[in-house]
């Protein structure tokens, strides 16, 4: 029997989201249901929201998400009913290039579920393949992570999307490691995450940018060791301030958490002879960037591009929760606020507006 449950839903573009009830059928041939129990306000739902993703409207959105497996389809092996799981939107393939590469990272087929959820009857399109700001949701097997049911769910849940980008982008992508120099371009949720994996990384210099002295004062409490407000400086000014910071030679690790052209050249130039560049924020598709060739080449080292912090879930999220669980990943210093499943529309007001890391929806 399918369930009636509460989501919210995101029918026209750039329309307000409204808490609809929806309807989530019982699981097929390697499918589960999930009991959500916390998902974070996510950036990407906002997006999804204004149509800058596709048009596939109606969106049930969330994705960011934590809870407990409620039922298991047939043919799944890898979670049983009462576990409690992270979602992830990369559930990898296994047959893929890729995969057969030994690289299940960048898996390119990866599995959402077959069935589809519906509002009214009308198929909808979830959220990264998820749609989790709901009671219950519908995904395929692989994007459930089990993981130490210790975890609180409205921590546990940031690890699913934001967290993972960021501590990703540092510590796999980027290749952080003890000694380097790292700066990070836009403190808000995925730059934060950038900064505290530099530290769990052992970076000694890790350097904060941003417009806004509110997140600044954030990112410190991640692990900044210094900050610079680049509001009004050119790219030649905030590259002087960093290799200010760095005995004249900029930085190891670049990483670009903002999708802005500005900033990238600036990460660009502000890196070290060999040093990486990494770009994890989110360009839109107009963007484009401008870079003398023989800077390219005389520089060296590497550009590389952050796909959901190039994690593997099944090995990356059980061990985060363990190091959160030991104390020393900061999960709850993202999350600035607990709401409810109706207060999705005010959260997105707040996220564009920066005053919030992250709100939390309970359900």
């Amino acid at each position: 029997m399918p369930h009636e449950v509460r989501g919210v839903i995101a029918r026209s573009k750039g329309g307000p989201v409204a808490v609809e009830t929806i309807q989530v059928p019982d699981p097929g041939p390697g499918e589960v249901v999930v009991d959500v129990q916390a998902c974070g306000v996510c950036h990407t739902d906002l997006h999804y929201r204004e149509g800058a993703i596709n048009d596939e409207f109606p969106f049930l959105l969330g994705h960011e998400a934590a809870g407990t497996v409620s039922q298991v389809g047939s043919g799944v092996s890898n979670v049983n009913e009462g576990d409690f799981v992270i979602l992830n939107w990369r559930a990898v393939c296994g047959q893929c290039r890729s995969c057969l590469r030994g690289r299940p990272q960048y898996c390119f087929a990866t599995h959402n579920a077959h069935q589809k959820m519906t509002v009214d009857g009308i198929e909808l399109t979830p959220a990264l393949g998820i749609g989790a700001f709901a009671e219950k949701t519908l995904v395929a097997a692989g994007q459930a992570t089990k993981v130490d049911s210790s975890a609180e769910p409205e921590v546990a849940g940031l690890i699913g999307c934001g967290v993972m980008a960021g501590l990703g982008a540092a510590m796999n992508t980027g290749g952080v490691t003890r000694g380097d120099s790292v700066a990070v371009w836009g403190c808000g949720g995925v730059g934060d995450a950038a900064i505290e994996g530099s530290r769990i990384a052992g970076a000694h210099t890790i350097i904060a940018i941003d417009l806004d002295d509110r997140k600044l004062e954030w990112a410190k409490d991640f692990g900044a060791t210094h900050v610079i407000n680049s509001a009004g400086m050119d790219t030649d000014q905030v590259v002087e301030a960093v290799q200010a910071l760095t005995d004249g030679n900029g930085v190891d690790v670049a990483i670009e958490a903002v999708g802005s052209p500005a900033a990238y050249e600036q990460a660009f130039f502000a890196r070290d002879l060999a040093g990486t560049v990494v770009l994890v924020g989110v360009p839109n598709p107009e963007m484009r960037i401008d870079l003398p060739m023989i800077e390219v080449f005389g520089r060296g080292g590497s550009l590389k591009s952050s796909w959901y912090g190039d994690c593997l879930p099944t090995r990356d999220f059980p061990m985060l929760i363990d190091l959160h669980l030991q104390g020393r990943l900061q999960l709850g210093r993202f999350v600035s606020e607990k709401i409810g499943i109706e207060d999705v529309e005010a959260a997105f007001h707040k996220m564009e507006q920066g005053e919030v890391l992250r709100s939390v929806v309970m359900i």
